[in-house]
């Protein structure tokens, strides 16, 4: 008995004595503050996000044995995300579009629009490169809410669009990632968080043995370049079945083209239920560990991309692989502007878009 008090003890004092949310400067891009912020809970989970670019460049949780770990991975500097060599949009909030649209074109209202990056103003990058406004509210669950003005014709989409992202981390071990938009003009959008997991820790190797499980019957088949035709194909009997616990790296290599064009997982899944009602998407389980992810979401889809390319010289140098780790996207599905069939991502004018994303952490017996 005296043995568990003291252990009880012990850990009391390893943990923050309450949740909190702190801000450190962390440099500058485009004339513009950055900052990194620091989200506690009362378990002494962690989780660290910067405004430029919403990026969660750290998360740690602990193992069954109580050890923590960075479960995402992720990079110290902000010139680490700045270089010109930098590819990956590591833990980056992804807008206006998250996903491939064919040709880069679509219709709305009988108007073709041609979509891409523009270089020429600071204003024209995609939403991972660009600075958000920043503002917090602490309290036993702490918040930082990012917010965006993403004026009519950037990168080519109509409508100037006022985002705001909401990252939450609760009593219960969960960081939940709230999107909110509204637009002036009809518009498409699709928005997401690209964090990779590796559930063992961010340096522990590849995730070839841990368990992945997603919530879909089926997935989205794609031309050549990966873009969805519309058609829906089930996973039963393929590669691409993880409707029960598998490890990531059991079918990786099969012949299957798809997997041989895309040198492993990149697919979109049809998330089984209802679109925007909040439901389990996967789940991600380190046996070793015990560390446990569930996402749940309101969206559509789920890409599954098992990190199939050399990491950038950032992430090598910090000792990041091939498979080294594995997104899980909430998203509408790619292409879905051009495919009536998918759920819709138009945004009509004047209308609320609201998505939510949760990464509920835990630890298996």
């Amino acid at each position: 008995m005296k043995t568990l008090w003291l252990a009880a003890a012990l850990l009391a004092l390893t943990l923050p004595a309450n949740a909190a949310i702190t801000a450190q400067p962390w440099g500058e891009v485009d004339g513009k503050t950055v900052e990194l912020f620091t989200l506690t809970n009362r378990n002494g989970m962690e989780a660290k996000i910067t405004n430029y670019g919403g990026v969660i460049t750290v998360i740690r949780v602990p193992d069954r044995n109580g050890t923590m770990a960075n479960v995402t991975q992720g990079f110290d500097r902000l010139s680490d995300y700045t270089d010109k060599d930098y590819k990956g949009r590591f833990g980056a909030l992804i807008g206006r579009y998250a996903n491939r649209i064919n040709d880069n074109s679509f219709a709305i209202n009988g108007v073709t629009y041609h979509v891409g990056r523009d270089t020429t103003q600071a204003e024209g990058k995609p939403y991972d490169e660009r600075v958000w406004s920043a503002r917090t509210r602490g309290g036993a669950e702490p918040q930082l809410i990012l917010s965006l003005l993403d004026k009519d014709g950037t990168m080519g989409f109509p409508g100037t669009l006022r985002v705001t992202v909401t990252y939450t981390l609760t009593k219960n071990n969960i960081l939940r990632i709230a999107y909110a938009a509204v637009s002036d003009k009809d518009t498409v959008l699709s928005l997401t968080n690209h964090a990779y997991f590796n559930m063992a820790g961010d340096l522990s190797g590849p995730v070839l043995d841990q368990l992945l499980t997603v919530n879909a019957d089926t997935i989205t088949a794609g031309d050549d370049k990966n873009v969805p035709t519309g058609e829906l194909l089930p996973v039963a009997g393929t590669a691409f079945d993880f409707r029960k616990p598998t490890p990531i790296g059991a079918h990786i290599n099969d012949p299957d083209p798809v997997l041989q064009r895309t040198k492993g997982f990149d697919q979109n899944y049809a998330i089984n239920g209802t679109p925007g009602t909040l439901r389990l998407a996967a789940r991600l389980e380190d046996p070793k560990s015990g560390r446990v992810l569930e996402e749940w979401t309101t969206q559509a889809g789920l890409q599954v991309y098992s990190a199939n390319y050399s990491p950038p010289p950032v992430g090598l140098a910090k000792g990041y692989k091939v498979h080294s780790s594995v997104a899980l996207e909430a998203q509408a599905f790619p292409n879905a502007p051009n495919i009536p069939s998918f759920p819709t991502a138009l945004l009509k004018a004047g209308a609320q878009f609201r998505e939510v994303a949760e990464y509920r952490f835990s630890v298996a017996p």
